[in-house]
């Protein structure tokens, strides 16, 4: 099971919308986040080697690689943001291409990606949705639906829901995704699993549990014997009378051990259903298939015989034990429509000048919808005729409690339907939540969710099936503290989290793509300060350098100042421009500035090939806790000349850049003049901290100067972010 996402949000930016932008006023301010002490040191001497002895070590085309990842709003949001004032200022940053995020995958919803289609069950409208295929007027806006039969208390998305297995409803209940059944895998049954997390090790001798349909017939009740959820040695026992092989459903009571024995984790591993449905027979085959319970209670029974409920009961999540699921049922009716989770519509966004008339990287919900909605999407998108090369199964498994085997069959499920539509298409995913993918409460030796996932495609020889690999880019859970550290680091731990993707198995032979990225998960200040875009630099330009293909930004839009986590990270947020109160954007931030540097001076806009080589980084001084204070890459342009960016992560002390070719002789050359030097620094901005209506006091565009060559040295100031370039093409 993977990691819990960081509770109580998930995402960023768009977690106040702009309709909450004009009732902010008169919030209280928070305390501001730290700002490191200046110093007048001299500069570090720091050299920096091109090496053009050996082959590139990569290459791309800008068209492809860098783009902007538009995600799902709230209520209202959509119109707000999909104006022509804010295309053209989302398009000017230069990001060419489009990832279009799905929050309804993070939110434990379906997608109604077109309003219009049918149900399963149409007299009632309820049962399983089908989009409509059929295009008619444009789709503007889309919805996602909470499924009634969710078992998770936590999400990705707003949080607002809760696990049906502890609301203290028995009308209600949890169910398992017939999906997975081997009605539709053709393969073996899997084990399915309802977890229940208790507040602290707490003494556990009996369990009732109230079945419904369809109910399992063998099953145990077990505990984890780990110190903790991540302990190497944790293992998952079954009580001594925990063992059910002749289930009959309705309400079990279980004295499962003669003792009371102390743990903090439960499980219910369910292995053969009844395949019996609550609807009458000739219904929904589905019905029949996978594992529903009303209601759980876990506890000990006193000498009197009288049982006392250590489960806490409630429609809230605050209010009940949180339990985690290994599937939901996506079985759902019209009126569980989230009025609060907006995503734009297909149409709209493929209209609206975002993509540039490139293909979008769409996506298809697999976990929490059917593949057949995923079939109708695809046939809808083609008979538009709106280009079309990846199509992502999927986002954030590994964040949803999902096995890696249990996400592995239903994308091969899902690959089967869609590659029959389109054999051409490249269908990829999972969309991590992190490169790092540590699963919890897991007695498998390998505690990598991504490497159970490569490994269940390689054992049914189907790892061609995988034609993308995608994975997100959050470096930390919080922004309090050194920042520059946490900067330095950064560089550190994507180098490790791209060795360990490589050993995990994932081939190198297709495409690699961070499909969000930024600072955080949560908003803080670092975001619209220059610390933000010196993280998107080193992400993307060292992403690129490791071998990546191509990364998309988060916060594309325009968005206001918040915080969502920590006190101490201050206001701000992952955007390129701030929004007035109608949503419109305003000025720039950093994030902007680096996507212009990025994409109009690092690189050399279109379609040309780039060729990446990597550049030795030496200093004269000892590095600063975290790593090198600076990093440089140097890319080769379409026009044969040498571009190098250069970030200095020293909040204080400025550096001198010594930057030079190693050719095949081993001579070190400077680059021959004329070159231009583009640079963002503190003199180009400052931010005003004041809560929500914190903004810029200095917003000036990078500064450009030329020079003769690279014989001088070339002055970082602290926290900058430079580009420089020949201005002659090498022949």
């Amino acid at each position: 099971m993977p990691s819990p996402a960081p509770d109580p949000l998930r995402r960023p930016g768009r977690v106040i919308g702009l309709a909450a932008v004009a009732l902010l006023a008169g919030a209280a301010r928070p305390a501001t986040a730290p700002q490191a002490p200046t110093r007048p040191d001299a500069p570090v001497t720091v050299r920096a080697v091109i090496d053009v002895s050996h082959a590139a070590v990569n290459r791309f085309r800008p068209d492809q690689a860098f783009g902007g990842a538009l995600d799902g709003d709230g209520q209202g949001d959509i119109d707000r943001l999909y104006t022509p004032h804010n295309v053209v200022a989302m398009t000017s940053a230069g990001l060419s291409r489009i990832s279009y995020r799905l929050r309804t995958e993070l939110g434990i919803e379906a997608w109604h990606w077109n309003p219009e289609g049918t149900w399963s069950d149409p007299a009632h409208a309820q049962g399983y949705w089908i989009s409509s295929d059929r295009p008619g007027a444009p789709i503007m806006i889309s919805w996602g639906y909470n499924l009634p039969r969710r078992g998770n208390t936590i999400d990705n998305a707003n949080n607002a829901g809760y696990s049906r297995l502890d609301d203290g409803d028995p009308e209600t209940f949890w169910k398992s995704n017939p999906y997975l059944d081997p009605h539709f895998t053709h393969q073996p049954a899997r084990p399915q699993w309802a977890i229940i997390e208790l507040e602290a090790p707490t003494e556990i001798d009996t369990a009732r549990i109230s079945w419904a349909d369809p109910y399992a017939v063998r099953y145990q009740v077990q505990y984890w014997t780990g110190r903790d959820e991540y302990d190497p040695s944790g293992r998952w026992t079954a009580f001594p009378g925990g063992t059910v092989v002749h289930g009959a459903g309705g309400e079990a009571s279980l004295r499962l051990s003669p003792r009371p024995i102390r743990t903090h984790f439960l499980r219910i591993w369910m292995e053969t259903s009844s395949g019996r449905a609550s609807q009458p027979v000739g219904g929904d085959i589905r019905d029949h298939l996978g594992y529903a319970i009303r209601e759980v209670g876990f506890g000990t029974t006193d000498s009197a015989g009288i049982f006392h409920d250590v489960v806490r009961k409630g429609r809230k999540r605050g209010e009940q034990t949180p339990t985690h699921v290994s599937s939901t049922d996506p079985w759902h009716r019209a009126t569980d429509r989230d009025k609060d989770l907006e995503q734009p519509g297909l149409d709209r966004v493929y209209r609206s000048g975002l993509t540039n008339g490139l293909p979008m990287m769409v996506p298809a919900a697999i976990y929490f919808d059917t593949p057949e909605n995923a079939a109708a999407e695809l046939r809808y998108l083609k008979a538009r005729g709106y280009p079309l090369t990846q199509m992502e199964l999927g986002e954030e498994p590994d964040g949803q409690y999902i096995d890696a085997a249990d996400y592995g069959a239903l994308y091969l499920e899902t690959w089967d339907v869609l590659h029959a539509i389109d054999p051409k298409l490249s269908f990829g995913g999972p969309s991590l939540q992190s490169g790092v993918t540590d699963t919890w409460l897991d007695p498998n030796p390998d505690h990598s969710w991504n490497g159970q996932f490569i490994a269940y495609l390689k054992a049914r020889g189907r790892l061609d099936s995988l034609g993308f690999f995608t994975f997100e880019r959050y470096p930390f859970d919080d922004m309090c503290g050194d920042i520059g550290a946490k900067l330095r680091h950064q560089t550190i731990m994507q180098h490790d989290a791209m060795v360990r993707l490589r050993a995990e198995g994932v081939p190198t032979t297709i495409p690699w793509i961070i499909s969000e990225y930024g600072f955080s998960a949560f908003s803080g200040r670092p975001m619209v300060e220059l610390p933000g875009a010196l993280l998107d630099a080193d992400v993307v330009a060292g992403f690129l350098t490791e071998g990546g293909d191509g990364a998309y930004m988060f916060g594309y839009g325009p968005n206001i100042p918040v915080n969502q986590h920590l006190e101490c990270a201050g206001y701000g947020n992952m955007m390129l421009h701030m929004a007035d109160t109608d949503g419109q954007a305003t000025v720039t931030l950093p994030a902007y500035q680096f996507a212009r540097m990025l994409t109009g001076d690092w690189t050399q806009p279109g379609h040309g090939l780039h060729q990446v080589y990597r550049v030795t980084v030496t200093s004269g001084a000892p590095p600063p806790e975290g790593g090198p204070a600076v990093t440089a890459y140097a890319v080769k342009r379409p026009d044969g000349a040498w571009a190098v960016m250069a970030v200095n992560r020293d909040a204080a002390r400025p550096a001198a850049l010594t930057l030079r070719l190693k050719g095949p002789s081993g001579s070190a050359v400077a680059l021959k003049g004329p070159v231009e030097i583009v640079q963002y620094a503190p003199a180009n901005y400052s931010w005003s901290p004041d809560g929500y209506k914190g903004h810029p006091t200095r917003n000036e565009p990078p500064t450009r100067t030329t020079a003769e060559g690279t014989r001088t040295p070339v002055q970082l100031p602290p926290y900058s972010l430079t580009v420089i370039r020949e201005l002659r093409p090498r022949p």
